[in-house]
């Protein structure tokens, strides 16, 4: 959430160019999160400990509380099995499993996903994919970036940008992730 050169967007009705830094902080903690190619994680921190990360900026979440959101977001990516891995003896598309659970914990409204199969090989990017289009369906709002037509294909709808220009913006592709179970056991 900058400061933008052109235009106006806004965010729950309120102009983003009126909100001060600390407002702008207090919805970056509070109802988007953000997903990374590169996955962020903290290399020796456990799943548990990487997913919690984000509610620290909550002080006022009961401890409890806590503790369920981390174990429900790691649940959702299917990760339960390796809650006390360390994020280096994880694969990258685990990594990247990770990676959403830590921004789901918060229960955002808003996730920006940057290039999330980017790192990826074809497989884990269809599992991550997987992923992505559940969290859709289940009511959250994605922005997905992207330079693969193949995933943006999958998308509600498509805003090109080139040169910091929209040159195209269509809501035509409905197609929906088609996980083949047997690819993804091989």
């Amino acid at each position: 959430l900058d400061n933008h050169t052109e235009g106006e967007y806004e965010f729950h009705g309120k102009a983003a160019r009126t909100m001060d830094e600390d407002m702008l902080a207090k919805v970056r903690a509070t109802r988007v999160s953000f997903v990374f190619q590169a996955f962020n994680l903290l290399p020796r921190a456990s799943i548990y400990q990487n997913v919690m990360l984000p509610l620290i900026y909550h002080p006022i979440i009961p401890a409890e509380e806590r503790d369920s959101r981390v174990n429900k977001a790691i649940e959702s990516v299917d990760l339960t099995d390796r809650t006390n891995f360390l994020s280096n003896q994880l694969s990258g598309g685990q990594k990247q499993r990770v990676a959403i659970a830590r921004a789901l914990v918060t229960e955002p409204e808003l996730i920006f996903a940057d290039e999330p199969t980017g790192n990826l090989d074809s497989a884990s990017g269809i599992q991550v994919m997987k992923v992505l289009q559940d969290l859709h369906d289940s009511g959250h709002t994605i922005i997905l970036v992207t330079h693969e037509q193949s995933t943006a294909e999958h998308a509600d709808r498509i805003i090109e940008l080139f040169d910091g220009r929209i040159t195209r913006d269509t809501e035509e592709f409905k197609t929906r992730w088609a996980v083949d179970e047997d690819k993804l056991m091989k």
